[in-house]
């Protein structure tokens, strides 16, 4: 079931996509997906791999940035990197969602981001970053 939370309009998070939501990734137009969660937290996840080969058929590039707990700042580099380079819309996604905001949030801040900006993207995708401020 396709879970896009929209956070801009160049950038959505979502919990666990299965290899019929990259189709549907390709459909709404995003160019690129990042994978932020580790192989294996639940039995029976995709993995990177799987969802790799779905988004490349699909003709999507992929990132796998494996998150575990907070984000590192490399993690939050390549992320950011990716999201202000993507050629066009990009889904971010782990098991629910929030290590992929997280992430994104952190670089943006880090960017110079309005920290009351980013919180309010993130309530309105569902998500509290009141951490953040």
């Amino acid at each position: 079931m396709v879970d896009f939370r929209i956070v801009t309009e160049t950038f959505a998070v979502s919990p666990q996509i299965s290899l019929a939501d990259v189709a549907a990734a390709a459909a709404a137009g995003y160019s690129l997906i990042i994978n932020n969660r580790p192989d294996g937290e639940d039995a029976g996840q995709p993995t990177a791999a799987q969802i790799e080969a779905a988004a490349r058929a699909a003709g999507l590039d992929f990132m796998s940035v494996p998150v575990v707990g907070r984000p590192n700042p490399q993690q939050i580099e390549a992320v950011h990197r990716a999201v202000a380079g993507a050629s066009g819309k990009v889904l971010a996604y782990c098991r629910s969602g929030t290590r992929s905001i997280t992430t994104w949030a952190m670089g943006e801040a880090a960017a110079g981001g309005q920290a009351g900006e980013i919180i309010e993207r993130g309530a309105a995708a569902g998500y509290d970053l009141a951490w953040l401020g």
